[in-house]
């Protein structure tokens, strides 16, 4: 897919064939009304509601929004520029004066710089243990890892997921996690052993599923809701069945997205308008944007946006993304656009402060450019953008040396990201997820510290 070019419009708007059919058995009901709400089971919205509401969290509405920048953008042609460094070093891009004095950006990259007050720049980000796929980066664990043994991940899960289980949604009807990406196996994370109950919501399967079927009511619906009710009360005194009793919950979630609209009014893009639109983008990123700051308008807590598969892998002119030049110079303005405009309108609408804003990939990319106009993959330091949260932005932390290819001061490690982002969650970072085998797993690993130039 060209991220220039393409539209989620489309991908996201519910098509007559993908309508919900509820049926007229409750077998029909379960097998089309869950469809696609992987996810939305009692464990990670109901019963983490009512943690969240035991502990104080519930009053807390804050969530996170992840721009997926897949591939591995080159941290020196984008957010560590290196005016000084010989050009096979220093790119084919000048940098351009920030609002913050001292702070310079790339030059294709102004509308960023017009609100470097608002961001953060992490230039010190240890991605030793990332490889190329969202696995390290999206648990922010480097025990976390791709081992082509078909045991990926090693049973760790994402933050998001963490999010799903520790806090679920922020209001009914609306998933906890979702993910807005062309494909969930190539650029999203999910909940490795912690359970399919915490996996990320496609949103682009969901959207295709929230109308009821021609000829269906709320109220037809509600009717036949109380008449299942009574059947399944005298089924499971009955017999016991647990299996009926774990149904009647994922029935009880499917019911409630449909009868709030959370989810259907957040999938509505034609509600925005034009000017809007415009504002974000009609591409690919930006009207994921878009989708993703009315999904936390709506409740979700953790959504994940990736504009497309492997688009900053600038290897060189030969592949598909094309190299440093002639691949970023068309598709940094939409970053930079889409960055802008998800904070600027966040800020517009109260909600800039209670929004974690995280914009990286799996790793950053080689400080020499190759022979092929491109630069290669490079894990051992990348650069990202951090913004809202109600944390303390204006500012660089870490720096890396004169070639940009190591990190010179202040590492910030995976740890240290999970912990700050589980912190603005009102998560408690010491908290421990169990794994199959009945063992405590830390949601934060390897002495992970909350970033304090952010929040102290």
């Amino acid at each position: 897919m060209n991220p220039k070019t393409a539209s989620i419009t489309q991908a996201f708007s519910p098509a007559r064939g993908d309508l919900l059919r509820v049926g007229s058995t409750r077998r029909g009901f379960l097998q089309t009304g869950l469809a696609g709400l992987a996810g939305i089971s009692m464990p990670s919205l109901l019963q983490t509601q009512a943690l969240a509401a035991a502990t104080g969290q519930a009053k807390s509405k804050t969530n996170v929004i992840l721009f997926w920048l897949s591939g591995g953008p080159s941290h020196i042609d984008m957010w560590d520029p290196k005016p000084d460094a010989p050009s096979e070093i220093r790119g084919p891009f000048g940098h351009i004066s920030t609002k913050v004095p001292g702070i310079h950006v790339c030059e294709h990259l102004p509308l960023t710089a017009k609100i470097m007050d608002k961001l953060t720049l992490i230039r010190s980000v240890d991605c030793s243990a990332s490889n190329h796929t969202p696995i390290t980066m999206q648990a922010c664990n480097p025990l976390a890892k791709r081992t082509n043994d078909g045991r990926d991940g090693g049973g760790w899960p994402s933050m998001g997921s963490i999010a799903a289980k520790f806090r679920g949604a922020n209001a009914p009807g609306i998933p906890g996690y979702v993910a807005l990406a062309d494909s969930l196996p190539a650029d999203i994370w999910g909940a490795g052993h912690m359970g399919g109950d915490f996996e990320p919501v496609s949103g682009k399967d969901l959207s295709g599923r929230l109308k009821l079927s021609e000829g269906l009511t709320i109220e037809r619906l509600g009717n036949r809701r109380d008449l299942l009710t009574q059947m399944d009360d005298w089924k499971r005194s009955v017999d016991g069945n647990a299996q009926i009793a774990a149904a009647d919950r994922y029935t009880q979630q499917a019911y409630e997205v449909l009868m709030t609209g959370n989810a259907q009014r957040a999938f509505n893009l034609d509600a925005e308008t034009p000017a809007m639109r415009d504002r974000y983008g009609r591409d690919s990123i930006g009207e994921k944007a878009l989708l993703a700051r009315r999904l936390v308008e709506a409740g979700s807590t953790f959504v994940t946006v990736s504009g497309a598969w492997g688009y900053f892998d600038h290897h060189g002119d030969e592949v598909k993304w094309g190299g440093i030049k002639k691949g970023l110079t068309p598709l940094l303005p939409s970053v930079d656009r889409t960055l802008h405009a998800i904070v600027t309108d966040l800020e517009d609408r109260g909600l800039l402060d209670s929004t974690l804003i995280l914009m990286m990939g799996e790793f950053g990319r080689s400080p020499t450019i190759n022979k092929n106009a491109g630069r290669d993959h490079w894990p051992r330091v990348m650069s990202m953008v951090a913004a809202g949260g109600g944390m303390r932005h204006g500012q660089v932390i870490g720096s890396t040396d004169r070639q940009g290819g190591d990190i010179d001061s202040r590492r910030v490690a995976p740890g240290d990201l999970a912990a700050t982002v589980f912190h603005h969650l009102g998560i408690d970072t010491h908290a421990h997820w169990t794994d199959p085998q009945g063992r405590p797993r830390p949601i934060v690993v390897e002495g992970g510290q909350v970033i304090n130039e952010l929040v102290g």
